[in-house]
């Protein structure tokens, strides 16, 4: 039966045994009654369609005689015969012939055959017939569908495109219609690995209006029944991604669009935890061309498909965009991305928000830790929506998250302190400030720093909210926040920074008037780590002590917005210098402490803050009054200049002496001034005024737009 009737040519001769002959010839073969009667509804159904009449052809004669076969010979040849004349002559011409698998993989081929010049009334009247056949077999219809579906499987490749295939792809949907759960059942062992012919079987039952609605829930059932990312799981997300990749498709997942979405996000979860796996297939990178060749792509192109075809175009151009696919794949940053398709499904897909929340809340007490943590992800970033965070009552989601404060996995907590940051980005939550400020101020000390980041960001969110407690946060933010402006983890530094920035910003009014008392002593015990943080290793942090500076400038009157920029991008030492000017101007009396924070840096693993340091020191004793510093504290400047100069770096070392000589030069002045008799000696062998301090071309940064846009025309 190899190759069946499609390996013939359609002018071979065919004979004129009708499928409802076939099937009273199984029931005559089994000792059933012969007859109409005996074919059940299915048979009566097919006598009352004329257009089953019209459209069932006859079998080819590939039923010939073979091995245990017994063929008794056609007598009308080529002729056609109608229902009642197939019934009539099919004792006589039928053969016996054991049912095996080839068997039934040609019987759907021949049904295919009888299809080919038929509609949809015909494919049905053919489906019955075919139905009723395998059931008069008395043995499970679920075996005969699957043989039926291994048999497309193995001769629709062949099929030439057109006529032909397209009916043997009805046959499937005809199937499906009557029997979805067997034929996804069939078919799934051949998606994994991905089967071409299996994908064309996927895709055709997709465009079938009749039947998808009903495949996909089962390809459903099956993405979630399964614990973790099990065969029959992939080989469901493999062909979810072929039908839903069929335009159209979408509509039929109405009414558990929410439960497929979340399904597919928690499937990448599971495979991103089992990604370090020796066996696992390397994630497709979006960059690559070609299809993809991994489980974790097939199932973001899913989710791409089922996004693009509801209309979220803009939520899947963002996540590219925000680098989401890539982290949603990721081991270690599945959940940002979960928080990032959440933003931007509020931002431009708010029409399935709320069915979302819905299916969310039941899993956020899952045992599954990966469908949980899932859950949560989503659950902290529908938080930003207010229409749909108001379907739970806002005490009931506060107690939430600060139960989620106490559990012992770092992670949980983290989503509990940004989902704290979300709700109070919506309006109307200020007024549980009492709530949210212990837990995020008590966040800011934890060793994990991703829950530092969060709470420096719903702190931040906080001080955006109108009414915001400006004073007290100032009051509760001064001991806590200049030693995150030198923490070691480059992220908690750019954070710490940027909040102060968004606090100045907010309370720039009372700045300028002198009302800000905390927040004045705040930002003075910020300044030093500001200015060096200018030439901190990481870029985040620089920019963001730039934007902080401006923001203090502003809201301080310094006049110094000009400098700071040149000082941040080309590293001037002119530009530092009239900077330290003016604040040795403005702050004679913080001058002592501006020097005593700057000698911190000296001992920094960073060249460029050791170096930064040093410079800094030099010109603010160079700018200081002789009485504004002690005696104490030149004799440890002069000290730790004087190890410096022997730094493996030669930027720092060459810096070093030039600072350590203006220092001498500060305390023989001041000397000079507490014992006039010897300022009359000493008159005669010193320079009358100290000399400006030149230092040479840091080597750290380039010094020009030249050389940071290869632009030599700019020079």
């Amino acid at each position: 039966m190899a190759g069946g009737v499609w390996g013939r040519g359609r002018d071979g001769p065919v004979g004129s045994l009708t499928l409802t002959a076939l099937a009273e010839g199984i029931r005559a073969n089994q000792g059933q009654p012969v007859g109409p009667s005996s074919t059940g509804p299915q048979a009566e159904h097919l006598e009352l369609r004329p257009e089953a009449e019209t459209y069932t052809q006859t079998l080819t004669p590939a039923f010939e005689a073979q091995p245990g076969n017994e063929v008794v010979a056609p007598t009308a040849g080529n002729e056609s015969c109608s229902p009642d004349s197939a019934q009539e002559s099919a004792p006589e011409r039928l053969y016996q012939y054991p049912w095996e698998e080839g068997t039934l993989a040609d019987l759907a081929l021949y049904t295919a055959a009888c299809l080919e010049d038929a509609g949809y009334a015909g494919t049905q009247a053919t489906a019955l017939t075919l139905s009723s056949a395998l059931e008069a077999r008395g043995q499970r219809l679920e075996d005969q569908v699957h043989g039926l579906v291994r048999g497309l499987l193995a001769q629709v490749p062949s099929l030439a495109e057109g006529r032909p295939r397209r009916a043997a792809l009805r046959v499937l949907s005809a199937l499906a219609l009557e029997h979805a759960q067997d034929v996804v059942c069939a078919l799934l062992p051949s998606s994994l690995p991905p089967d071409r012919a299996a994908a064309e079987l996927w895709r055709s039952l997709s465009r079938n209006q009749r039947v998808n609605g009903q495949v996909l829930v089962r390809l459903l059932w099956a993405l979630k029944g399964s614990a973790g990312p099990e065969p029959e799981a992939l080989a469901a997300t493999r062909a979810l991604g072929e039908m839903l990749a069929v335009s159209g498709c979408v509509g039929a997942t109405r009414g558990f669009y929410p439960h497929l979405l979340l399904a597919l996000v928690t499937q990448l979860h599971e495979l991103a935890q089992g990604a370090h796996s020796p066996d696992s297939p390397k994630v497709w990178e979006p960059s690559q061309r070609g299809p993809p060749h991994s489980h974790a792509s097939c199932t973001v192109e899913a989710l791409k498909a089922l996004l693009t075809g509801d209309g979220g175009r803009m939520v899947v151009t963002c996540m590219e965009q925000a680098g989401g696919w890539r982290r949603l794949v990721g081991a270690h940053t599945h959940l940002e991305g979960v928080l990032l398709l959440a933003s931007a499904m509020v931002a431009h897909a708010d029409h399935h928000l709320r069915g979302l929340f819905a299916d969310l809340l039941p899993q956020l007490r899952s045992t599954n830790n990966q469908q949980r943590l899932t859950a949560m992800a989503f659950f902290t970033g529908l938080l930003q929506s207010q229409p749909t965070a108001r379907l739970l009552r806002e005490e009931v989601i506060l107690e939430r998250l600060r139960t989620w404060q106490v559990d012992p996995e770092p992670t949980v907590r983290w989503l509990g302190l940004l989902g704290l940051g979300n709700l109070a980005m919506n309006h109307g939550k200020i007024r549980h400030v009492n709530t949210l400020l212990p837990v995020l101020l008590r966040a800011l000390g934890d060793g994990d720093a991703r829950l530092v980041d969060a709470a420096l960001g719903a702190l931040r969110r906080l001080l955006l909210q109108q009414g915001a407690p400006l004073r007290l946060l100032s009051s509760e933010l001064r001991p806590r926040l200049p030693p995150l402006l030198d923490d070691a983890r480059d992220s908690v530094r750019a954070s710490a920074v940027g909040l102060l920035g968004t606090l100045v910003r907010r309370g720039q009014r009372g700045l300028r008037l002198g009302l800000r008392g905390p927040l004045r002593k705040l930002v003075l015990q910020s300044l030093v780590p500001l200015l060096l943080r200018l030439h901190d290793s990481s870029q985040d942090a620089a920019e963001s002590s730039e934007w902080t500076l401006a923001r203090c400038d502003r809201a301080l009157r310094w006049g110094l917005l000009e400098e700071m920029v040149t000082v941040a991008h080309y590293d001037s030492p002119e530009a530092l210098s009239r900077v330290c000017h003016r604040l040795v101007q403005r702050y004679p009396s913080h001058v002592q402490h501006f020097l005593s924070q700057t000698q911190g840096y000296l001992r920094s693993p960073q060249d460029t803050l050791r170096r930064a340091a040093t410079v800094l020191i030099g010109f603010l004793v160079y700018h200081a009054s002789p009485n504004g510093v002690s005696q104490d504290l030149l004799d440890s400047l002069f000290q730790d200049l004087r190890q410096l100069q022997s730094d493996p770096e030669s930027a720092v070392s060459s810096a070093a002496q030039v600072s350590a000589q203006q220092v001498a030069l500060l305390a023989r002045a001041r000397v000079q001034r507490r014992s006039p008799r010897l300022f009359r000696f000493l008159r005669h062998h010193s320079h009358p005024t100290r000399p400006h301090p030149l230092y040479e071309d840091s080597p750290f940064l380039r010094r020009s737009l030249a050389g940071r846009w290869s632009c030599p025309e700019l020079c």
